[in-house]
Parts: C-alpha cells; sequence; structure tokens
C-alpha cells in the first residue's frame, strides 16, 4: 500500500540535548558542503592529488588560488570524508574524492560543477515559496521552464548537458550490466542525452543496435562515434512529446519521467507506445522513493525537481499508475541502485 511503513529500524536521533542543538545547527548550515564541494571542482582539486599527497599551499600554488582559503575548505571537506588531511598537512584522495577527478570515465566533476551554478542555488533559496503556492521554484525566480532557459543560454546549456552525462556515466554501466538485453536486437534511447546509457548497452551487446533520440542542440555532443561502436548506432533530433523511431525491440526512458508532471509524463509514455511493436519493450529508469523515514536519492531529488523542473519523484506505484493509463503493464522490477530502478513494461493486451 502506497505510504505504508515498513517495519524497519528507526533513523538515529540524537540523545542529548547538546547533541540536539549541534545536529541542527550543522543541518542549517549544509549549503556550506555543497558549497566547498563546488569549489573542490571548480578547481579541479581532485586532478592535483592523482600522483599523491599535496598541502594546500602547493595545490594552490598550482591552480592559482589563495593557499590559506582553500585548506580552510579542504579542511571542511576532509570532515566528510571528502579528501584527507594527515599529520603533515598534506591532503590526499579518498574514495569519495575520486570521482571528482577529470581523467575518470565515471567523473562526477562535471555534475558537481553545474549543481554549482546561480540558477540552481537561487531556486533552491525559494524553495518556501514553491511550498507556500504549489507552484515550481525555478519558474518563480527566471520567469519561464527550466529547459527554455537554458535553451537561450548556450554556454549555461553546455554546462547543464555535460553534468548530465557525467550523472548517466556514473550509473550507465550498473544498468547495462545488471539487465538482460541479450534478447534484444535493436534499441531506442528516447531522450538520452548525450547517449550514456545507449553506449553502455551496446558495448555489453555486440549484437545490438542503437537509435539515440533528443534535441538537436543535445544529440549534437552526443558520445557514440567510437571505433567499438562503428555502423551500430544513429543519432535523431526529435520530440518525444511527437514522435520516436518506431519499430525497436527495446525503449529506454532513463531520468526522463522524473523531470515531468504526471500528464506530460503520460504523453511521453504513449509516444512510445504508438512507436512500439507489439513484442517490444519498455524500460523506466528512475530513483523509486520508499516508504520510510531512512534517507534515500528519490526523495532528494524528488525536491530538487520541485525547485528546477515542474517534475517530482515517485514510488513504484504511482510509476505504475502512470504506465497503466498510457497503456502498459509492469512485468518486473529490478533495483539497481539507490538513483536507478528499472520497470519493464509491455504494451497491455
Amino acid at each position: 500500500m502506497v505510504g505504508a511503513r515498513p517495519e524497519a529500524a528507526e533513523v538515529s536521533q540524537p540523545s542529548s540535548a547538546a547533541q540536539v542543538t549541534d545536529e541542527l545547527l550543522e543541518l542549517s548550515l549544509g549549503y556550506l558542503y555543497s558549497a566547498a564541494l563546488h569549489c573542490a571542482a571548480r578547481f579541479a582539486i581532485a586532478d592535483q592529488l592523482a600522483d599523491g599527497p599535496r598541502t594546500a599551499e602547493e595545490i594552490a600554488a598550482a591552480v592559482e588560488v589563495d593557499g590559506q582559503h582553500l585548506y580552510r575548505v579542504l579542511r571542511l571537506l576532509a570532515t566528510k570524508g571528502v579528501f584527507r588531511e594527515d599529520e603533515e598537512g598534506r591532503f590526499h584522495l579518498t574514495p569519495l574524492a575520486e570521482p571528482l577527478r577529470t581523467d575518470k570515465e565515471d567523473s562526477l566533476r562535471d555534475y558537481v560543477m553545474a549543481r554549482g551554478e546561480p540558477v540552481f542555488w537561487q531556486s533552491a533559496a525559494q524553495l518556501h515559496e514553491a511550498v507556500r503556492t504549489g507552484t515550481t521554484a525555478f519558474e518563480n525566480v527566471y520567469g519561464v521552464p527550466f529547459y527554455d532557459y537554458i535553451a537561450a543560454d548556450p554556454e549555461l546549456s553546455r554546462i547543464f548537458n555535460s553534468s548530465m552525462a557525467a550523472f548517466s556515466q556514473a550509473l550507465s554501466n550498473g544498468i547495462a550490466e545488471a539487465f538482460d538485453f541479450s534478447g534484444f536486437k535493436t534499441a531506442v534511447d528516447v531522450g538520452g542525452g548525450r547517449g550514456g546509457l545507449l553506449r553502455a548497452v551496446l558495448r555489453r551487446n555486440p549484437h545490438m543496435t542503437g537509435t539515440l533520440v533528443d534535441l538537436e542542440s543535445v544529440v549534437a555532443d552526443h558520445l557514440l562515434d567510437t571505433p567499438e561502436l562503428a555502423g551500430r548506432w544513429s543519432a535523431e533530433a526529435g520530440d518525444f512529446f511527437v514522435s520516436v523511431p518506431t519499430g525497436a525491440d527495446v525503449y529506454l526512458l532513463k531520468h526522463v519521467l522524473a523531470s515531468w508532471p504526471d500528464e506530460d509524463c503520460v504523453r511521453i509514455l504513449r509516444t512510445c507506445r504508438e512507436a512500439m511493436p507489439a513484442h517490444g519493450r519498455l524500460l523506466v529508469i528512475n530513483a523509486l522513493i520508499p516508504p520510510g523515514n531512512e534517507p534515500h536519492a528519490g526523495k532528494t531529488g524528488d525536491v530538487l525537481m520541485m525547485t528546477v523542473l515542474n517534475g517530482r519523484g515517485r514510488t513504484r506505484a504511482e510509476y505504475e499508475t502512470l504506465l497503466q493509463k498510457a497503456g502498459f503493464t509492469v512485468t518486473r522490477v529490478l533495483d539497481t541502485s539507490s538513483h536507478a530502478s528499472v520497470l519493464e513494461a509491455v504494451v497491455a493486451s
């Protein structure tokens, strides 16, 4: 039942008045950790530590910033496990800092960089107004929908698309590995950005071919043109509210539906249904919000949607309802991570 609370361990609570005060004050200043993380990404600090630990002054000289200020930022991040300071004052890479390196295939540096842009910060600052009025914070601040705004700003559009490609890449390999694509020959990645998921699927399934579909400005910078995929892909500009390529064995919708309200999600799903053959499969890939009080990526992403887009995070039951309205039946659900569960659906008989 949607909204039911499972019998699970309660979230840990502070045990004294002093701990309550400390934790609440820390939460109220959480934006400073985001700012510090963005700062480290902007100056590519992790790259400076790829060959070994260095002091803040040494790093600062290399990236041309103030050494004392940089030290204070890195010291704060080290409290969260992003970098580590040793007894000699040198900072080391940590597992949390490794994805900030630009030379990693699964680098999240561009994602962190983009989330430090004013369009995200200023929208988050108006969350209270979105809650008061039931509107979207971004549109209250900037006067137009998010995608319309970035379409008019080529540099911001480039930054955002690069950030989403980084986010996609971090998850796509796991999805492509966990889901069995052996029974499919052709795939269409609908709203697939620069094609990170399609690339991962084709790499692991050399018998397959695929088509990437997204806005012209997005697919123009796709990632599919590699020697190992030669002759097995195409990239098409398109509008998933209007049409998508027909006749494929499997259609991919990764992190698309969370960006849109229910009625638009149904429109997108119906477009996919109209293109699918009787034997086709649809894979809807999104975080599924669980019940209870435990932290979950879907809950964080849901509030991000409230501030920037007119979308929302959803539970499994809510996604199944959307799919049912669009003429689909869910056949199975595969959880690959807190950011990406796969709902496999077929056209309802």
